[in-house]
């Protein structure tokens, strides 16, 4: 049997964290069995699905690295299939026509409320013959739900699961105005795709007892169920934006990597033993489907920023350059020749790609723009900084090595810590007291612009 999954959100907004780490575990375990692994879009919703969002989901799905086999399946434009299955299930005895008005439904509602009892259908056109029907009517269809007994899930994150079969009642196969519901799209387009494994969040737990129902009575094979436990923000509350719910393509904007995005989504109610950190490779080989947990998730917005400082050290210079040009495209070839002969240094000491431009600054503009005012204490004994370039100058090899053997001797020979020599250095070249090595800044820049930053903090009143 060929594994096949499948990731089928609603297009009415952004591709959010929840449905990003859905795609992800379906992604893994497709890929760990060398099946495939399928999109859907559900836009049944007409009203509310958007083209943008549609382009959201799947610029978000490409940034995330979550490529899909075969073209997407829209859900809108197999209406006609959605309609000959339902159609199809009355012929069999398994659904029927419903004519109750409005007014009917409304008052079985208010009967069962002042029963306490849950508001669900009585099933009165159940067995009756359609000549009974009333002609101003247009009917629905339902599915003749069984009464009797157990619908039973075996699924493999929730484990043995059961409801009364009497708790499930006639469900709207097809709206009176011809329109599939979720219930009938959704089976129907998963046996069609040959969706063998189903991996869905554990809010569609409850929909999986009525779907399997219409397996059974078109007579199809059940896929496997997998419903996984949701994802709450770190105080353990439902996730929301205070918590860093946004879209997926939020993350980009801020500077995330998507292998840290994705190392970090799959650990998010998932484990290998002790593994924290650990490449997407790696993932695909250990995500089986087993060791998903039942609890809900906690998503941490610290945890997941310190793993994309992990993977920004890790990553390539010429990586992150080419990151950075594509973000900022007017970066002159100069500028871009300083950045990367500089990003060993930068790299160290960011944990998104925002932080990385933002020390990449010591290597885009000539001059310092600003400097702090802890760094303008440092620039003040004129004296000193005039020694300090004067004795800097006649350094032969304009490279780090030797311009920190030349500062280590200038301390000898002034008796002068190396940490005080530094920091006046790093003042004039940067504007600040946090930089990477001031030697290898300054062999980046060249001598030429390494004096012209000297003569800037020595102008500085």
């Amino acid at each position: 049997m060929t594994v096949i999954t499948r990731f089928a959100p609603s297009p009415t907004g952004y591709l959010h964290i929840g449905g990003a780490r859905t795609a992800l575990f379906n992604w893994l375990f497709a890929r760990h069995y060398g099946g495939k692994f399928l999109l859907r879009i559900e836009d049944t919703d007409r009203a509310r699905s958007t083209d943008d969002a549609i382009n959201a989901i799947l610029k978000g799905l490409t940034w995330l690295g979550l490529d899909w086999d075969e073209e997407p399946v829209f859900q809108f434009s197999r209406a006609s299939r959605h309609i000959e299955v339902a159609e199809a299930m009355v012929k069999s005895g398994h659904a029927y026509y419903c004519y109750c008005s409005a007014e009917e439904l409304e008052q079985m509602k208010q009967q069962a409320a002042a029963e306490g009892r849950p508001p669900v259908y009585d099933g009165r056109w159940r067995d009756r013959d359609t000549s009974e029907a009333p002609k101003d009517i247009k009917p629905v269809i339902r599915m003749k739900m069984p009464k009797d007994g157990e619908t039973v899930i075996h699924d493999t994150v929730q484990g043995i699961v059961t409801v009364h079969n009497n708790q499930l009642d006639d469900m709207i196969l097809l709206r009176s105005d011809g329109t599939p519901t979720y219930m009938l799209a959704v089976v129907v387009d998963d046996h069609d795709m040959g969706i063998t494994h189903i991996i869905r969040g554990d809010d569609h737990l409850t929909n999986a007892f009525r779907q399997k129902q219409i397996y059974e009575a078109m007579g199809w094979h059940v896929p496997s169920f997998s419903h996984i436990p949701l994802i709450h923000g770190q105080d353990g509350a439902k996730l929301s934006k205070r918590h860093g719910a946004l879209g997926v393509e939020a993350y980009d904007a801020m500077g995330f990597l998507p292998e840290a995005m994705r190392n970090y989504l799959v650990r998010l109610s998932w484990a290998h033993g002790d593994d924290e950190i650990f490449s997407t490779q790696q993932a695909i080989e250990w995500f089986d489907g087993t060791s998903i947990g039942k609890s809900a998730a906690r998503f941490d917005m610290v945890k997941l920023t310190s793993l994309n400082g992990h993977y920004i050290q890790e990553s390539s210079n010429d990586r992150l350059v080419y990151l950075l040009k594509e973000q900022y495209p007017d970066l002159t070839a100069e500028q871009l020749y300083r950045i990367q002969h500089g990003m060993e240094g930068l790299k160290k000491r960011a944990k998104t790609l925002i932080e990385l431009w933002e020390n990449a600054q010591i290597y885009v503009w000539d001059v310092p723009n600003i400097y702090t005012e802890k760094a303008k204490s440092f620039l003040m004994d004129k004296a000193l900084l005039q020694q300090l370039w004067n004795s800097m100058a006649e350094v032969n090899v304009w490279e780090e090595g030797p311009l920190h053997d030349w500062a280590k001797q200038f301390s000898e020979s002034n008796n002068i810590k190396l940490g005080d020599i530094a920091q006046p250095i790093r003042a004039a070249l940067t504007g600040s007291t946090v930089s990477p090595s001031v030697f290898e800044i300054a062999a980046v820049i060249g001598k030429d612009l390494t004096e012209k930053r000297f003569q800037q903090a020595l102008d500085l009143n």
